[in-house]
């Protein structure tokens, strides 16, 4: 590595796994390094699905400590970002109450209609301009409330999972502003927390504090962390910490300035998040019609963006597979379903039997049986129509995006894990045919990397972060091959989503 580099660290963890990458930065090109990698997920106690906060955090500090030992005093800076919605709460001593809960447990379900008797749909939309999905922190805290939970009244403060790390390195409490916007009570017509929301639905204002902004410096590790990890007192930055917002700070785009937008972006991994990035929130009644969501950006910007149910589908596939004994590594997945027949079976990717199933693969199969179709019964069969299908729900939203936009998008830019799924990206290219240009594959780290060498100083601006970017990292280019044998899939798709 080049001496004298300025050393980052971004902590990334995603719904199944957990990372921390150090950035080396020239200057003018960024250079990664994963440190560490380890596994994440739901932890089932008591009948309610868990995230492990302690145990991400002793994970969190192990990796720090490789890097103090390998980069030392070279390290400017930390920041954290993770996905959205969930929470913890603490006590008015810091305290937290409980382990935060995971957005895939059970208990929201059903709540749209007792939530919608205190405030219609429509309101709650006219204030958030979010994309309604029943796990939304809204509705968490919602049915907290309903269950009659003691964990409210004690609580004086909520911080995101991002928030928790980030109070965790530092001590400072902070609601990150990217994050909050997932919400469902963060107004972005007025920049700030829908209060009136709140009291509507008896949440207390007093666990939020004023939004911080992305690049904003916290402060320096705690001494105790900075001991333990062996390592200086590093500043502890903000960056996007929603892991989104990170990843779309890394899109190798170009945007004029006041110009509508012509690419859309896909941040592919467990979720697909496919949408554009605006100026502005848009929130009027086609877009809550569409049920596409206005999310905070870096540099002021808004996410206009439809969450889409990604490689989760392949993911718990997967692993029921691996339960009954049938080993298969990612690339196996792809090859299988590649030799599987094309545009047999299709599924709409976000019916609402796919959000937990426990048998992913049984669920895939019931649906295509419910609604006609040829059942896949080859493994490869089923990976197929899981990918077909989410290649022609991209179709779809690329469709609204453009309504929503008011022009054309020619380009589609993947990013994240999911662009190495290579056959995923082709299948996009053609079923959307549209050129798809795929990479960095490590996006949500390099955002969270770039952003903090924005604030501090080495970066004059996101654009030029962008053009670091894409001096630094190859991508790929797909162009449709074979569109049209899609065209008459996308009519049957149609059909599926309209009947459901």
């Amino acid at each position: 590595m080049a001496k004298g580099t300025q050393v980052f660290l971004a902590v990334d963890l995603g719904a199944s796994s957990g990372r921390v990458v150090a950035g080396e930065f020239s200057g003018k090109r960024l250079t990664l390094e994963e440190v560490s990698r380890f596994e994440n997920g739901g932890v089932l106690a008591n009948d309610r699905l868990h995230w492990d906060l302690l145990h991400l955090w002793q994970h969190v500090k192990d990796g720090l400590r490789g890097a103090c030992v390998k980069y030392g005093e070279r390290i400017v800076s930390v920041g954290v970002d993770t996905w959205g919605v969930d929470f913890g709460l603490l006590s008015a001593h810091d305290e937290l109450l409980g382990n935060p809960l995971h957005y895939r447990d059970r208990r929201t379900e059903g709540v749209f209609d007792p939530a919608f008797e205190v405030v219609s749909r429509e309101e709650i939309f006219a204030q958030t301009g979010l994309q309604f999905m029943q796990f939304n922190t809204l509705f968490q805290l919602f049915t907290m409330r309903q269950d009659g939970s003691p964990l409210l009244d004690a609580a004086q403060s909520l911080l995101m999972m991002p928030d928790l790390f980030h109070w965790l390195l530092s001590g400072e409490k902070s609601n990150e502003y990217t994050n909050a916007t997932t919400t469902q009570f963060f107004n972005p017509q007025a920049n700030d927390w829908a209060f009136p929301l709140l009291e509507r639905f008896e949440i207390p204002q007093r666990l939020v504090s004023p939004v911080t902004l992305p690049g904003t410096r916290l402060g320096t590790l705690r001494a105790s962390v900075a001991s333990e990890i062996a390592g200086h007192r590093m500043a502890v930055v903000l960056p996007g910490s929603h892991d989104t917002a990170s990843a779309v700070m890394s899109v190798p785009a170009s945007s004029a300035s006041g110009k509508r937008p012509d690419w859309c972006y896909i941040s592919s991994g467990t979720w697909s998040l496919m949408g554009i990035e605006v100026p502005g929130p848009v929130v009027n009644d086609q877009c809550r019609e569409l049920n596409f969501t206005n999310e905070g950006g870096v540099g002021g910007t808004i996410r206009l963006l439809k969450n889409i149910a990604g490689l989760w589908l392949v993911q718990q596939c997967r692993a029921v597979w691996q339960r009954e004994g049938r080993e298969y590594d990612w690339n196996q997945l792809t090859q299988m379903a590649q030799a599987a027949k094309p545009l047999v079976s299709l599924i709409d990717p976000d019916d609402p039997r796919f959000v937990a199933p426990e048998n992913m693969p049984a669920a895939i199969q019931e649906y295509c049986q419910e609604t006609g179709q040829t059942v896949p019964e080859s493994d490869g069969a089923i990976v197929r129509c899981a990918l077909e299908s989410l290649a022609l729900r991209y179709r779809m939203v690329i469709g609204w995006l453009e309504q929503l936009n008011g022009g054309p998008l020619e380009t589609i830019h993947i990013v994240g894990g999911g662009t190495q799924n290579r056959l995923l990206c082709q299948m996009a290219a053609d079923a959307c045919d549209r050129r798809v240009v795929t990479g960095p594959i490590e996006a949500t780290a390099i955002g969270n990397l770039m952003m903090q060498a924005v604030s501090n100083g080495d970066v004059a601006s996101i654009a030029e972060a962008r053009e670091v970017i894409r001096n630094s990292f190859a991508v790929d280019e797909y162009v449709p091959t074979a569109p049209d044998p899609w065209h008459a899939a996308y009519e049957r798709f149609v059909k599926l989503v309209e009947h459901e």
